[in-house]
């Protein structure tokens, strides 16, 4: 017992100087001496072979210099021609070859004010800074005795072109998605809404990959308190490394237990754009073409941006019918399991007679019926996706019809029940948000499960809880089922019904925006 105590507390005395290690090293600065600092980074970023260094001589300054970054993060078109070229060649013709006196600091002044081009330039003297802007694709410039390194901006991150978005494909609407280059989506909001008061603060999360986040809000209409909020989960979050949004997702949200997703995800800019100028907060991040909206509703992960593009009636109708979708989707399993095994007296005489018919021969209870087309169509489901596209299309189509009619000739399920699972199927897809989807499919099972025991009584008491959790749920101080929950009319004209363009001139009531009215 004594050794393992005292090897913990070796441990931890390790760690301790581990952090502390890192602690002096983050405090360290360049030296005056070019050699010094080329050999401290080749010992920070060992023999990459990534990793380049290319020395030269500045004849007009009578220094050695040097040049440092990363192969396949820069623009090498930049570096020759706006660095090397302008330095070694053009420096000359900026009448610098006089007989004047310079010092370490005149050439780092001369250098970045008369002759390199690049719009993205900046100074450091700690070697963290300078560290970070290298991996990040900077070129950093350093002279023979000078402390300082100039951080030249050549990124060029090889990027996929904007295309539309998979997940949310539109019959009317942009067709522009976004992609991972974090750069790249803040610019698809910005052309969206060219104002001034469009703020973009820069976060940097993950003490290894250093993933650059971004927070988006609109100053003069988003709640301060929301934004307070936000800013301390994400000052909060100590993690290695973040490859993906749902990684940031997760650290801020409200109820990690719950089912039901309290942040949306969207490709679309035009989505993030509308959600912003309604008081929300949208969260980019490198690497990803997923960004975070919040806080969102019950109705927000309903809706689709097709809803506002088409008049109002026609919106209204497709919010209503993914409203049904949902009930469908929930309920119509649980509903038949109960109805055969507990309650065939509610059913049409000759709805039962059918449906005893197509029963007849059939071994297993309806609730292992229902279990079983319900996995079934579940791993078809995770397999199509799996698969590559067109294989993974008709794996889904084609596995389901062949799976379902040999059941059905098999004997083991009875044809009803293969038109009950095959509706729910197609209802969850009706759905425009897939996490709002697996909530529904998980529930689902919970729901076929309490109607196998109790009958209508366990879907009424599980229904029940559901509700109850959604009525205690919150989205970073919003109640996840306004308007309905608390009660809001003017919220109600954009909620399971959406009214005329015209008659929408307020901003949503459950953000309490800064600026309510959108529209005279």
């Amino acid at each position: 017992m004594n050794k393992w105590v005292w090897s913990q507390k070796k441990k931890k005395q390790i760690h301790f100087s581990q952090q502390q290690t890192t602690m002096v090293s983050s405090e360290e600065f360049f030296s005056s001496s070019l050699n010094s600092n080329l050999e401290q980074l080749q010992m920070i970023l060992g023999n990459n072979p990534d990793f380049a260094i290319r020395k030269f001589y500045i004849d007009v300054f009578n220094v050695n210099a040097a040049i440092v970054f990363i192969k396949g993060l820069v623009d090498k078109e930049q570096i020759y021609e706006q660095i090397l070229k302008s330095i070694m060649l053009d420096l000359d013709k900026h009448g610098n070859n006089d007989n004047k006196e310079w010092n370490s600091g005149s050439i780092i002044n001369e250098i970045n004010k008369h002759v390199v081009t690049l719009t993205d330039v900046k100074e450091v003297k700690e070697i963290e800074d300078g560290l970070m802007d290298i991996l990040s694709g900077d070129t950093a410039l350093f002279i023979d005795g000078c402390d300082t390194a100039l951080l030249l901006g050549t990124k060029q991150w090889p990027s996929r072109q904007i295309e539309e978005p998979i997940t949310e494909a539109t019959v009317r609407g942009s067709r522009e998605g976004f992609v991972e280059n974090f750069l790249v989506n803040i610019s698809l909001i910005r052309r969206r809404i060219k104002d001034a008061n469009l703020m973009f603060e820069k976060y940097t999360i993950g003490r290894r990959s250093k993933t650059t986040v971004i927070l988006t809000y609109m100053k003069d209409i988003t709640n301060e308190t929301l934004i307070k909020e936000v800013k301390k989960r994400l000052d909060q979050i100590d993690i290695d490394q973040v490859p993906e949004s749902g990684i940031i997702e997760q650290l801020i949200e409200d109820d990690i237990y719950s089912p039901f997703p309290q942040i949306l995800t969207t490709e679309r800019p035009d989505k993030v754009a509308t959600s912003l100028l309604e008081g929300r907060i949208a969260i980019v991040i490198d690497g990803t073409p997923f960004v975070l909206l919040l806080p969102i509703t019950i109705k927000s992960i309903l809706q689709g941006p097709e809803d506002y593009y088409e008049r109002w009636f026609v919106g209204t109708l497709l919010r209503l019918m993914r409203f049904g979708a949902v009930i469908v989707s929930l309920f119509a399993p649980s509903l038949y399991v109960a109805l055969v095994s507990y309650h065939p007296g509610l059913i049409p005489t000759d709805l039962v007679i059918s449906i005893a018919g197509s029963r007849e021969g059939v071994p297993f209870p309806s609730i292992a019926e229902a279990l079983m087309m319900e996995v079934t169509i579940e791993i078809l489901r995770e397999a199509g996706v799996r698969l590559p596209k067109p294989i993974g299309q008709t794996v889904g189509i084609v596995g389901g019809l062949v799976i379902g009619e040999a059941a059905v000739s098999a004997g083991l399920v009875s044809p009803m029940m293969v038109i009950v699972v095959a509706l729910t199927a197609v209802s969850s897809f009706a759905l425009p948000q897939y996490g709002v989807g697996i909530a529904i499919r998980i529930l689902r099972f919970g729901m076929m499960l309490t109607a196998a025991i109790l009958g209508l009584y366990g879907i009424i008491m599980f229904a029940m809880v559901i509700s109850i959790h959604l009525v205690k749920l919150k989205s970073f101080g919003v109640d996840y089922t306004s308007p309905l929950v608390p009660y809001s009319f003017s919220d109600w004209k954009d909620a399971i019904v959406r009214f005329p363009t015209k008659s929408l001139t307020q901003r949503p009531d459950m953000f309490k925006p800064k600026d309510s009215k959108r529209m005279d």
